[in-house]
């Protein structure tokens, strides 16, 4: 849907130049093509009619304001609705703040996972955990009442053990309802604060599911009950959510596999059928990868906006401040940038996602410029780099002087690259050093001044 919807979105502003105002005409011509992309894209029919429709409404007439032309104003207003569409609005029409768990109950606070096998439940149960560790700070307790599908009980222990959060331990042989109200007395009796319950899935809805998830949730009384959503479904998500709907009171949405190449079909289907707002988007496999639902951020994203606040959100969480502080002040004393900090910058970029990680949260058309060069052979190059230096010893990594031929060929050979290679990494290595040596004391003014990026400016002290 994301890229169908800005390329179709980005012809439209092309052809709208020089025309001055937004009438019935052209608001057709963008209509149309906004229609396409969001069925190609699997939203439910409804769901795009009364988009459509409230687009029109809010679209015809609307004057443009300053330098923006017809066509950039029309996918404001798109933009506008359709993160109204996700999120949601109060009685102004203004859209609300992201929303998070509401866990204001005496405690233990139960939070019921419920949607088919392959959704990603369990993963997201114990993406869950780690949140409300992290963000919230609570105790928090998973069990798993899955006593149907192999491994799934040992799936959960595994994936809570790496949330940080304390596992709950029942078997195949248990019933469902017990397990559940076992967990429930050991999470009152050891005061922990949140209970999540994953649940069991079906490969589609049927009779003896639905009965017992309502059971479960008769007997727990969830404070949330979350509904979990494969974001790549298209018309099947529709039908799901509408017989989870029908069984339990959800009280959210959680969207797993946002990172894939459908953003938005089943956002905008599923958050219209239940009515319950989406309060979280699973953004990668990684434990970390669940951030709360933001309807505006999110709608950004579909029409090839980009999302700057998440890439620098992204950069925060994974640059790690001691290690970025202690190279500066090597750098500021004049101590040699060697090949461990080299290595440390590399590692750095991974834990933000690596270049594509970065690259996809850039707006489309900056995108599509990177696009231009092969990022996965990007990829590639950065972890050939990283194996080359791995191959040296402590020594060479801090004197990399000492690399002549023969030693060399052996780091080649160690790394299952060709000496070219390496003399390639060492090349890059010497260029970043000399940048390195200017920024040294005032080598970064004069730099400056060369380029003539001081003139206009006061003198600095």
């Amino acid at each position: 849907m994301a890229s169908t919807l800005t390329d179709r979105l980005s012809r439209l502003v092309k052809t709208m130049r020089g025309q001055a105002r937004i009438t019935e005409s052209n608001v057709q011509d963008m209509l149309r093509e906004v229609r396409m992309a969001l069925l190609e894209a699997d939203v439910a029919l409804p769901v795009v009619r009364d988009f459509i429709a409230r687009v029109k409404d809010k679209a015809l007439g609307a004057e443009v304001v300053g330098s923006l032309s017809p066509g950039q104003a029309l996918v404001g207003v798109v933009n506008r609705e359709l993160a109204a569409t996700m999120g949601e609005v109060d009685a102004a029409g203004a859209l609300k703040a992201p929303a998070d768990l509401n866990l204001a109950v005496q405690p233990p606070a139960v939070i019921l996972m419920a949607g088919l096998q392959g959704a990603g439940k369990t993963t997201t149960t114990a993406k869950l955990a780690k949140h409300l560790i992290d963000k919230r700070k609570k105790k928090v307790l998973t069990v798993s009442a899955d006593v149907y599908r192999p491994a799934a009980i040992e799936q959960l222990r595994v994936v809570t053990q790496q949330a940080g959060a304390e596992w709950f331990a029942s078997s195949a042989g248990e019933k469902p309802l017990a397990i559940a109200l076992a967990a429930l007395d050991y999470a009152r009796k050891h005061y922990f604060d949140v209970l999540l319950v994953d649940t069991a899935g079906r490969l589609a809805i049927d009779e003896a599911l639905m009965r017992e998830i309502a059971e479960l949730h008769a007997a727990l009384r969830p404070v949330e009950t979350l509904f979990v959503v494969d974001a790549m479904q298209g018309q099947d998500a529709i039908n799901t959510a509408r017989a989870f709907k029908d069984a339990l009171p959800l009280t959210g949405i959680v969207l797993t596999k946002t990172d894939g190449d459908s953003r938005g079909g089943a956002a905008l289907s599923v958050r219209q059928i239940t009515g319950a707002p989406i309060k979280f988007a699973g953004t990668s496999e990684k434990i970390d990868g669940l951030e709360v639902f933001d309807a505006e951020r999110h709608a950004g994203r579909v029409l090839g906006m980009g999302d700057i606040l998440a890439l620098v959100e992204e950069v925060q969480k994974g640059v790690d401040v001691a290690a970025a502080q202690k190279l500066a002040d090597k750098v500021r004393s004049g101590d040699t940038f060697d090949l461990n900090d080299f290595l440390m910058q590399i590692s750095q970029m991974k834990k933000m996602g690596g270049l594509s990680g970065l690259i996809d949260k850039l707006p489309a058309q900056m995108a599509a410029k990177a696009g231009q060069a092969d990022m996965d052979r990007a990829e590639r190059d950065v972890k050939r780099m990283e194996g080359i230096i791995l191959s040296m010893t402590p020594l060479e990594r801090r004197k990399p002087d000492l690399l002549k031929a023969t030693r060399k060929r052996r780091v080649a050979a160690g790394a299952g690259v060709q000496v070219q290679e390496v003399n390639r990494l060492l090349k890059q290595y010497e260029q970043m050093r000399d940048m390195m040596k200017k920024m040294k004391g005032g080598g970064m003014m004069k730099m400056m001044k060369r380029m003539g990026g001081m003139k206009g400016m006061p003198p600095m002290r």
